[in-house]
Formats: structure tokens, sequence, C-alpha cells
């Protein structure tokens, strides 16, 4: 039979790829969308253009608990990915109100709606290494205590806790996947990592001649979202549901990041990079670093990309991108 999985931000960089992976190994997938993206497809479907005629949408908003829950009344599904949320973290900083409200609201909301209609059906939390914050161990493992820095953070620490509380006070299948970084030529342009790229890519161009960044020390956990997505569907195919940190276990720079992508475009980072205090997050997160040891042991869950082959493919894409003609955003506020 045919497996059936619900994604939440299907038309996000890690729902476009999920929605890939399980459209290859056979399942029947479905995404929830908000009507207005389905009013102005051409801009809100960029990474899922290409399923358009594979995948099944149901106009829904996280804010709304009838709407989720009539989507669920509907369809048997045995997976559901919730993935949708208000990312971010400078943003969050910003409006903490909305992103609590749609963080936060919006796993009660699939949770619930799945307890009542659906509780035989799997489901999984996009939780974050922001979850960590201000660490207190070096690397981080599920076992680390939480301290976050943002309300991005504390926003993904409340689902988190929400999912494990289905799991033990109702016996259902809940997991939460504490992925570090992930990032591909699909990531918003308002993520440094794609900033820097797609900067990179009009400055080769000759279209910018400046990157403005915050704190070029800040260290991350950078892997690749294709990598990570196998890792969420490996957590739904478990005996017992439990949570898991993936992650590469190797931290660099923002500098280093710019480094090797001006260096992918034969640049020189450092004639056009300049920080700037508007970029600098209230409260920073330093370092991050994951220990997925327990992924790679029950999950057999393996990165296939490098740090090097990551940041080759994105300044790659956005070469082509720019020499091609099509806009390529940079956030600059």
């Amino acid at each position: 039979m045919t497996k059936k999985a619900l994604i939440t931000g299907i038309t996000g960089q890690d729902g476009s790829y999920l929605a890939e992976h399980l459209l290859d190994l056979g399942y029947e997938v479905h995404g929830l969308v908000r009507r207005v993206a389905l009013e102005d497809p051409q801009r809100r479907f960029t990474r899922i253009s290409h399923l358009l005629d594979k995948v099944t949408l149901h106009p829904a908003s996280l804010e709304s608990y009838p709407s989720i829950f009539s989507v669920v009344s509907r369809y048997a599904f045995d997976e559901c990915y919730h993935l949708a949320a208000q990312s971010f973290v400078a943003e969050s900083f910003a409006d903490g109100f909305s992103t609590m409200n749609t963080n936060i609201n919006g796993t009660h909301y699939m949770l619930a709606a799945l307890r009542e209609l659906r509780p035989e059906c799997r489901f999984y939390f996009a939780g974050s290494s922001e979850m960590f914050g201000k660490v207190t161990e070096t690397p981080q493992t599920e076992t680390t205590r939480f301290h976050p820095r943002s309300p991005y953070g504390i926003s993904k620490v409340a689902g988190f806790e929400l999912t494990r509380n289905y799991r033990e006070a109702y016996g259902m299948f809940c997991t939460s996947g504490i992925l570090f970084n992930h990032e591909g030529p699909r990531r918003g342009h308002e993520f440094v990592t794609r900033k820097i790229t797609s900067t990179v890519a009009r400055i080769k161009h000759g279209q910018a001649n400046e990157l403005r960044l915050g704190n070029l020390q800040a260290r991350r956990d950078w892997g690749h979202a294709k990598d990570y997505v196998r890792a969420m569907h490996l957590m739904l195919q478990t005996e017992k549901p439990d949570d898991y940190v993936v992650a590469m276990g190797e931290t660099h720079t923002v500098r280093e990041f710019c480094e090797l992508a001006f260096a992918e475009a034969g640049l020189d980072w450092e004639q056009y990079v300049a920080q700037d205090e508007r970029f600098y997050r209230p409260a920073e997160v330093d370092l991050l670093i994951g220990n997925a040891t327990k992924a790679k042991t029950e999950l057999h869950w393996q990165p296939e990309y490098t740090f090097k082959q990551l940041v080759h493919e994105m300044v790659a894409t956005d070469l082509e991108h720019v020499a091609s003609g099509q806009n390529v955003k940079v956030n600059t506020a």
C-alpha cells in the first residue's frame, strides 16, 4: 500500500527536498500551503514548481486549527512532517509575537488534530540547534540542556516539549530532529549563507560591489539540506519514537564561508566584505556544533555532502542564475 505523507512548509527549502525524496521512495505526497500562495503560484511555488503535478496541495494556516483539522480529517496520513515555521532568527527578534504564535500554536494544532483524527500517524517535528543557544557543553547531544537565545529558539524549545509530551502522555509516535544549520541552493536569501553566495554571484557579474555582514567569527555546523531531509524520513521508520541530533560535527566561521565562496568565483573576499553592526544579534550564539553519533548508529544516517561541496554548489547555482538573467534577491536590511 502506498504511504501518504503530509508536509507542512512544503514550499520551503527543506519541504521541497523532502517532497522529492519521498516521491522517489514511492510516497503519495501532500502539502499544506497558505491560500495566498495558491493565488500566486509563480512566486510562491518556485522551489516546488517541478513537482506541482506530482503532489497534492491543501490551503490551510498554522494559525487556524479548523483549517488544519479539515485537511487531516479527509486523508489517512501515515506520516506528518511538520517543517513550517517562522524560521529566520533575526525576524524573530523584530517580531517575537508572530514567531511564537506561528511556531508554538501551529505545532500544538497539528499534534491536537492528529491525536483526535489520526493517532496512528507518525509525526516529525523540526527542532533546531538554536534551542541550545548559550551552550553548556560542546559538542551538543540529545541530552544537552537548552538555553535558547532568541524568540525563535524559545519557540522551538516549546515545540520540542509539546512533541515529547504527546509521545509520553498519549503514546503517539512523535519524534523531533534537532537539526543543525543546513543549507543549499534553495535557501532563502535572508539567511547569511545564501546572502553570501548570491552576492558573490552579483559581484562577479558586475551587479554589486560590496557585501555587508554581522559577526564574522560566529561559528556554525553547516550541512546540506538534502542530507538532512533523509534523516527526517529515517526517524519515522524506527520501531520506537525518539529524538535525534543531525549535524556534521564540524564548525566553520562566517568568515570561512566567505573566503570559500568568493574563492569559488575567483575573488578575494577581503576586497568586498564589510562588517555592519546592524546585522549583529541582540544575543549572539557563538558556537554550535552537533554530535550526531546517535543518528549515525541507530538510523544508519551518513551525510553525502562535505562543507566545501555545499559552498561550491550554492555559488555555482547563483552564478548560473545571474548569468541567465534570473533575479537573485539579496537581503540588505
